[in-house]
């Protein structure tokens, strides 16, 4: 899928256009172009602060967020590398907890570009010297880098030995790169996923997971078993307990932590926050803080996750005392976690009035099918500057799926006009904005509402 960027600084979009010419338009899997980079420009990579590496389907982004947040807490500075961003590209790169500088960012850019105009590396592998440049360049305590896309054969994975790993969340996404055959791996997808993800434990790193079913669980130990790294796995090592509407964090010693209660909205987002909590417990000094940690992720700001929209032009065209959310999964595990926040806490007041636009390689129609029953009417957009399911398509989908009125409109605005509509006039209700990070960026600029 080709990826996009684009910037109100004029010496920024000068970079991203060289960008976008010259590199092959597509995701490329492997190291062997960013070794190549990397080592141009006097390998970043091993001038770094204490690295924190992060892999997962979903909830890797969110971990890296309350992990941030907790060492901010305790007073360290962070770097951060995250994908994709949802409105400037800026976000995908924080320096000692600022989003980069245009400035910066336009320079950073310029070096690597020139430097590797020869190579045709990939759009994500030029971002990735970028700001490992940034990293190298710029005092921290810590960085934290989340995995683009896979994990062994990332452009990230460039990095030496993490002090901590994390695996978050697994399940089936982005098929085409990660399920394609290949001797001596699993073939069953959700292990081959697992391959995919437990590829960046290397020798001397400490590793902290989730809870996952047996034979997945196998993958991930046996490869941190040929790493001869021992593995912190939930509810094996460490485990969480509800408690007070969020959780305690008991450790391998039988001690309880919390309770925790994330900023982040949906129940995954306490396995996420647990999992950077175990990332930290595992953490060389400073001495694991719960204090810290307890007020950072009651602190974590992620935008894009189950989130509601404040005041602005998207939401004023809704009734007044409406509720305007966002949420950008998009793929068949992203769609039971929203299901499940859905029937609990949204749908439970009232049904969903749902906009929604998707990727086309995205399983749009299972994704319908699990939210279908909280959803009372939908209206289908398309996603500009990216391959998306025709609107039309969604709506026979949404319509197989059980939801009777749905509709098209040619953008957001127009959607939540038409939902509006819908509505009845001063009949507040709830719309959710919904299928795509891509779609929950434009909803965020829409409403002026910009990821700091």
């Amino acid at each position: 899928m080709v990826d996009h960027a684009h910037s109100t600084d004029a010496a920024v979009q000068k970079q991203l256009d060289r960008l976008t010419a010259l590199s092959p338009g597509r995701d490329i899997l492997g190291l062997e172009r960013i070794a190549l980079l990397c080592e141009r420009l006097g390998n970043p990579q091993h001038h770094l602060p204490r690295i924190f590496h992060v892999a997962g389907t979903n909830g890797k982004g969110s971990t890296c967020a309350n992990l941030r947040a907790m060492l901010e807490a305790s007073g360290r500075r962070v770097h951060a590398y995250n994908s994709p961003h949802l409105v400037r590209f800026n976000e995908r790169i924080r320096l000692s907890g600022e989003l980069i500088a245009d400035d910066l960012l336009a320079k950073l850019l310029e070096e690597v570009l020139d430097i590797s105009a020869d190579l045709r590396a990939s759009f994500f592998e030029v971002t990735t010297a970028a700001a490992l440049l940034a990293f190298a360049r710029t005092p921290a305590d810590d960085v934290i880098i989340e995995v683009g896309l896979g994990g062994r054969l990332d452009a990230t994975n460039i990095i030496p030995a993490p002090a901590v790993c994390g695996i978050a969340s697994l399940g089936i996404d982005h098929e085409a790169f990660l399920l394609a055959p290949e001797a001596g791996v699993p073939e069953q997808p959700l292990e081959r996923i697992a391959y995919e993800k437990s590829g960046i434990i290397k020798s001397g790193t400490r590793l902290a997971t989730l809870a996952y079913p047996p034979a997945v669980r196998a993958v991930i130990a046996a490869k941190a078993a040929a790493e001869n790294v021992a593995v912190f796995a939930q509810d094996l090592q460490w485990r969480m307990e509800p408690q007070d509407g969020g959780f305690l964090w008991i450790d391998d010693q039988g001690r309880h932590f919390g309770p925790i209660h994330p900023a982040l909205a949906g129940a995954h987002q306490q396995e996420n926050a647990a999992l950077a909590m175990a990332m930290l417990y595992l953490a060389d000094q400073p001495s694991f803080d719960p204090k810290a940690a307890a007020s950072g992720i009651a602190a974590t700001v992620w935008p894009g996750r189950i989130q509601q929209l404040c005041a602005g032009p998207l939401t004023d065209i809704l009734p007044q005392g409406s509720q305007l959310w966002i949420d950008g999964g998009h793929n068949l595990d992203a769609a039971q976690q929203l299901q499940r926040y859905l029937a609990t806490k949204l749908a439970a007041e009232q049904p969903i009035h749902l906009v929604m636009g998707m990727i086309a390689n995205k399983d749009a129609a299972g994704f319908l099918a699990l939210i279908a029953p909280h959803v009372s009417s939908m209206v289908a957009v398309p996603i500009a500057g990216h391959e998306h399911h025709h609107p039309s398509e969604l709506v026979t989908m949404a319509k197989a799926a059980g939801i009777a009125a749905a509709t098209t409109a040619p953008d957001v605005p127009a959607a939540l006009a038409q939902t509006a509509n819908k509505m009845g006039e001063g009949q507040a209700g709830h719309v959710l904005i919904a299928g795509s990070l891509y779609l929950a960026g434009l909803a965020l600029e829409f409403n002026q509402q910009y990821p700091q």
